[in-house]
């Protein structure tokens, strides 16, 4: 009984909707205090000069990336074994926004390769194994789109989205197991991290910044598709 209360779409928008207000709030001041200590305050890299600073986007942008589809996939367990609905809707509402935050990472890296590697694109296994992970979100949302019957469907695509996941300790350690342009590990090697810490801090920053960031518009997305999913209930027509 507890589960059910707790678990119930009112009390699940209940609590979403409270959230939401403060945590986008927050989330905004923080980026702009971070993209500030980032692009302005923080010192310029001793080899790389100025173009450095696009990693407050690229490096953040990239490890959400990866924490977005573990999100997924793991709420995509809960909803294949539990059958719970709000797990659902989670794994589902993730895609979205893990494939932007791939995307963002992609791109500025392409825009970082062009200066340091000579070129926007190689075939390269990080940035290969990224790309992969956007097919890999994309094929999620449009699998799930593809099923009439949303409960079918979202088990369909938490199911894919738990295939998946093969991808990702490929994604981490493909700098390590391959020969690859890509740098490797600087914040997590073991040891001491290899950038300086007024570098790293506005790094770390803009990391819990990004986190927060994802919160906020998974809970803007939750609370869409607890309306959507229950628009026949009495407690939504209140709302409206």
């Amino acid at each position: 009984m507890f589960n059910k209360i707790v678990l119930s779409p009112e009390t699940s928008y209940y609590w979403v909707n409270r959230l939401l207000a403060p945590i986008v709030g927050a989330g905004i001041a923080l980026l702009a205090v971070g993209l500030c200590w980032g692009l302005y305050l923080a010192p310029p890299d001793y080899q790389q000069g100025e173009a450095y600073r696009i990693i407050y986007m690229h490096v953040p942008a990239a490890w959400m990336s990866l924490f977005v589809y573990m999100v997924m996939a793991g709420a995509g367990v809960t909803a294949l074994v539990w059958r719970i609905k709000f797990a659902e809707i989670v794994c589902i509402e993730s895609a979205p926004i893990g494939a932007s935050f791939t995307a963002l990472a992609l791109v500025t890296g392409m825009l970082w390769g062009k200066p340091m590697w000579g070129a926007y694109w190689v075939w390269d296994a990080r940035l290969t194994s990224e790309l992969i992970l956007l097919f890999l979100y994309f094929g999620v949302i449009a699998l799930h789109s593809a099923i009439a019957d949303t409960r079918k469907a979202s088990r369909a695509a938490g199911l894919l989205a738990v295939i998946g996941m093969v991808n990702i300790p490929i994604i981490h350690y493909s700098v390590v197991w391959w020969s690859t342009l890509h740098q490797g590990p600087t914040v997590t090697r073991f040891g001491a991290p290899a950038a300086h810490s007024s570098i790293l801090l506005p790094l770390l920053f803009m990391a819990g910044v990004f986190m927060l960031l994802f919160v906020g518009m998974l809970l803007a997305r939750v609370r869409n598709a607890l309306i959507m999913r229950n628009r026949g209930s009495g407690w939504v027509a209140g709302i409206v």
